[in-house]
């Protein structure tokens, strides 16, 4: 399997920034908020975040809140939570298991998004019109493009394979920019791809075909989630629980408004309105479940993604939600 990560060059990256930089840029503003910054993935999963912004939750909770756009693997976020450039940002559960693994010390913080069996399926492996591969075990030698490798998307990708009876290696695994995806597919550059939110609805409605049923197969993975520095937590314990509860009444208010959703999808996405209109709306979800993160841990570890077993008291801060 070619995996063109670079996990021990983070590693030594990570350790190099954790040095370096203002390792406690918050401040307060004139009227004592907390002053915070939050780096948000590119694709989606991020509406939460304008939503609390909109409503006024994280004034409420003593917060005030800077959203930027962090880096397209949302993996490489991490130096700058690391380095005081931003308080808390998003990443999947595989970015934050990999940072652990390397004895980065980032923890979860909240969930966003988790896998649920009896939900609409809104991500996975998809082949394009007149592909011949009809089951996860048929990806065995074939290039599989991913919006990132080392992440869940790879694991969950790996894992379809092994259900289906397959090696979860066997793949030339590619990584290329989320957006280009269904292109590279179409044009015969890849021979699959797995991707996630609208861009998984996109190809589908493009008359793309699905491989399985993604991360509903494997019920209570996180998909999306927060972290933070361990130091940064453990230094402004009264703010970061003002977060948790400020994300977690935007969470209930976003599944309750989804039309709000699909207005911060029209305001900081590229996807077109047709899209916008018609994609799969997931539920918001603040509470990890701690078995499944543990065994997406150990396929982790399975796969080569990780190479040293995670030490799963490392993984949630102490007022991250948990069940």
């Amino acid at each position: 399997m070619r995996v063109r990560s670079s996990i021990v060059t983070l590693a030594v990256l990570l350790t190099a920034l954790s040095g370096c930089g203002d390792k406690d840029a918050t401040e307060t503003t004139a009227d004592g908020l907390t002053k915070i910054t939050v780096l948000r993935s590119n694709g989606a999963t991020f509406e939460g975040l304008y939503i609390a912004q909109d409503q006024g939750y994280f004034k409420e909770a003593g917060l005030d809140v800077t959203i930027k756009a962090g880096a397209a693997d949302t993996s490489q976020n991490v130096p700058s939570v690391l380095n005081g450039e931003a308080q808390f940002a998003m990443t999947d559960s595989a970015g934050v298991l990999k940072a652990v693994a390397q004895g980065i010390p980032v923890r979860t913080v909240i969930q966003i998004q988790a896998s649920e069996p009896d939900a609409a399926v809104s991500d996975g492996v998809l082949v394009p019109k007149g592909s011949k591969i009809t089951s996860a075990k048929d990806l065995a030698g074939k290039n599989v493009g991913l919006p990132a490798l080392g992440g869940n998307v790879q694991m969950i990708t790996q894992y379809a394979v092994e259900k289906a009876g397959g090696d979860p290696k066997s793949m030339n695994l590619v990584a290329l920019p989320t957006a280009s995806l269904q292109d590279a597919a179409t044009k015969g550059q890849v021979d699959a791809i797995s991707t996630f939110a609208a861009y998984y609805d996109g190809a589908k409605a493009a008359g793309f075909t699905a491989i399985g049923n993604g991360s509903n197969d494997f019920p209570g993975i996180p998909q999306a989630l927060l972290f933070g520095s361990d130091e940064w937590l453990n230094g402004h314990k009264a703010a970061a629980k003002g977060f948790v509860e400020a994300m977690t009444k935007a969470f209930t208010y976003a599944n309750a408004h989804v039309d709000d959703i699909r207005a911060v999808d029209t305001k900081y996405t590229q996807m077109d309105a047709e899209t916008i209109k018609n994609r799969t709306i997931q539920t918001f979800n603040p509470t990890f479940r701690k078995d499944q993160v543990t065994l997406a841990a150990q396929k982790m570890y399975d796969y080569g993604i990780v190479t040293t077993q995670i030490d799963m008291d490392k993984v949630f801060w102490t007022g991250t939600p948990v069940q």
